[in-house]
């Protein structure tokens, strides 16, 4: 039979572990939490409920998470950034103009393909491309199944085309801590692929979502 003390070692763990994998927690919910469980885990010592070597394991193991969370989400960040700096020059080599300046004629109220003239075609073109090719790639990457890429393929060229015809506006950026320059995200399976405000073509992990330059 499992013992009480077990019992409570192993809940605990797991509530410590999840402090350092939880997603959708801020940074300052999260050290609450890593506060409060650890004045529960002193608690319990001092009940005798846990030995010091086990609540030392408890706490060991709440670092760990936290700092591989920690590092998780820097390279995500890193990684979101990099796909935005890649799209931008996409969109600015496609139409023939710097990135300074498609951002500064969008926050004035332009659409991307008001400037991109007579390339927006050509625009519209490498942005389905770019845009299938990511879908591709996460239907092999295990992200998508065959039926989600097809039914996100099905509606790309209206949907990028709608995007580069909008107008974005003054502050129109996307989300904070999503890559990104304004604009709804492609809706789709699994609530969406790609962060809204996403620049067209990019995405963190699914992808499909488009907007403009961040504003």
């Amino acid at each position: 039979m499992v013992s009480k003390k077990k019992i409570v070692v192993a809940t605990v763990t797991a509530i410590a572990l999840s402090i350092g994998v939880a997603g959708t927690a801020s940074a300052h919910d999260n050290g609450a939490k890593a506060n409060g469980l650890s004045t529960i885990i002193s608690d319990l010592v001092k009940k005798g409920t846990l030995t010091q070597a086990q609540a030392d394991a408890l706490t060991s193991a709440m670092t760990s998470a936290k700092t591989a969370a920690d590092a998780q989400r820097t390279a995500d960040m890193a990684a979101r950034d990099a796909e935005r700096a890649a799209l931008e020059a996409l969109v600015a080599k496609t139409i023939g103009v710097d990135a300074a300046t498609i951002k500064t004629r969008l926050a004035a109220g332009e659409t991307l393909g008001a400037i991109a003239g007579t390339k927006k075609a050509a625009l519209i073109e490498v942005l389905v491309a770019d845009h299938t090719k990511r879908i591709d790639a996460d239907v092999a990457a295990g992200r998508l199944t065959a039926a989600q890429a097809t039914t996100l393929k099905a509606g790309l060229t209206a949907h990028v085309t709608a995007e580069v015809d909008s107008v974005r506006g003054p502050g129109m950026g996307g989300h904070k801590g999503g890559p990104g320059m304004g604009g709804k995200g492609f809706k789709g399976d699994k609530g969406g692929h790609g962060p809204q405000g996403a620049m067209p073509g990019t995405s963190s992990g699914t992808t499909a979502s488009t907007a403009s330059y961040k504003a």
